[in-house]
Formats: C-alpha cells, structure tokens, sequence
C-alpha cells in the first residue's frame, strides 16, 4: 500500500487546490522532496496574505496553463516579485470560451443535450487524451524548463485538475513516482475544498438545481477514468510513457536524471 507524507496546507482565501506533492514515493524508494513542486488552480483572485504566503516559496517559475478565454475570465495572475510567469495554454481559446459559456449560460435543455448520458465525462476524457497527443509542444517546455532552471515552480490552470494534473503526473512519472501514488494525488483535487467554485448566470433557483450541478459534475470532478485514458493513449500511442516521454517530449535519460536530481530527496 502507497504511504504518502502529509505537507501542511495553508487556508488560502482565493486560490483554490493549492498543494505541494512533496513525500510522493518514487519505484526506487526515494521520495518527493517537499518545498519543490506545486499545483494549484489560478491566481487571479488571491489576496494580498496569499500572495504573502506564495513570495514566501521562494518560486522560480509559475507554469499557467490558461488558455485566453481562461484568463479573460476570471483575470491575470497576481504579481509575485521575482518570479517568473510562464503561460502555455495545453487547450485552444474557442473550447475555452465555448466551454465557459456553456458552463456560465447553458441553459438545463443546453446542459442535457451536451452532457447528458455520459457525454460531459466523454467530453473530458477526449481533451485528455487531445492533451498528451497534441500538446507535446508545450508538455515538452515544461520538462526540460523544470530540469533546467524553473525550481521550485508552481504548476496551474483554472481549477488545477486537468492541465495542471497532466503536467503534474508526468513530471511525477518522469521522476519515478510510483503510478498508484501519482493517481493519488490527482484525486486529491476533489476534496471539498479544493473544487472550482462553478458560478452560474441568473437565479440560484433556476441555476444550481441539483439536475444542473449533477449535469456539470464531469466537467468540475477529477476522475480516474480521466487520467487512465491519458495513460492508455500514451501506450497505445507510443507503447510506454519511458518511450513517450523521450520520443515525444524530448526527456533523455539525461534529463531524467537532472528531474529526480531537482525533485528528489
């Protein structure tokens, strides 16, 4: 049975899903080194004690992974002193905004049509697999900026799960974070505290009825389901995640070694 360390989390008022994955064990024993690597869901609306908290990281790089209709959402980041911000959007801007709009607007009949009968967790489950296929551009930078200069970093996007989530399990898996571990930590981001607090248009009568919140669920959980069917297109794609994360991403043997170097106690 997986054992994992517990970091302590703060109580930040406007930044949802904030933890460090340190204490995460790796195939050979080792251990996630605490202070490192983070994940969060953005950071339009933290508060100036949150930025507080954040300066006090010593963060190299925040990693946002926002695409334009994300950000024209909900807003920039803060500005942390020192730190720099790098923004690679892992989805296009027209299924950021129409998924915003459908999420904000869609009305129950909307909602029915295009997330009923398991089609909102097919939704999912289809980006997913569009990330790890076609975003190896960006997947790539994140690697090979991380083994290089950008550590501790700070790994985000909106609600922290789905981007983030796959940036944050491959460089788990890259360093040799057991998989159990890695699936561990992703379904940490539905604790109740954690969540995007979904917001809707009109009134909450009409807007969060149980049927509504129920239909968007898929879109706001983090699944299992998601995050195998990411793993099975690596394999099925490239036959292992050791062949995809060179042949695809570019991450040596080398590499890897500068990766647990950064990451590992």
């Amino acid at each position: 049975m997986t054992q994992q360390v517990p970091s302590t989390e703060p109580e930040l008022a406007g930044v949802r899903n904030f933890r460090d994955v340190g204490g995460l064990p790796t195939v050979d024993g080792r251990r996630v080194a605490y202070g490192r690597l983070f994940r969060s869901g953005h950071l339009a609306h933290a508060t100036a004690s949150d930025a507080a908290f954040l300066a006090s990281l010593g963060l190299h790089t925040i990693f946002d992974f926002r695409n334009a209709a994300d950000q024209k959402l909900e807003g920039a980041d803060v500005e942390l002193p020192g730190v720099r911000n790098v923004n690679l959007p892992l989805t296009d801007p027209a299924d950021g905004a129409e998924f915003w709009a459908m999420v904000r607007d869609g009305d129950l009949d909307q909602l029915r049509q295009l997330l009923a009968d398991g089609r909102g967790a097919d939704r999912m489950i289809g980006s997913y697999r569009t990330i790890v296929k076609e975003r190896t551009s960006e997947l790539r930078q994140v690697l090979h900026s991380l083994a290089e200069d950008s550590v501790p970093a700070l790994l985000h996007c909106a609600a922290g799960k789905d981007r983030a989530g796959l940036s944050v399990a491959l460089t788990l898996l890259a360093v040799g974070v057991e998989r159990e571990a890695v699936v561990t930590d992703y379904l940490e981001s539905n604790a109740a505290h954690r969540r995007y607090r979904v917001s809707r248009s009109g009134s909450s009568a009409s807007a969060y009825t149980p049927e509504v919140m129920e239909l968007l669920s898929p879109l706001f959980d983090a699944r299992a389901e998601y995050l195998a069917a990411a793993f099975e297109t690596i394999e099925e794609t490239w036959g292992s995640t050791d062949a995809y994360l060179e042949q695809a991403l570019g991450v040596t043997p080398e590499i890897r070694e500068r990766l647990r170097n950064r990451f590992l106690d």
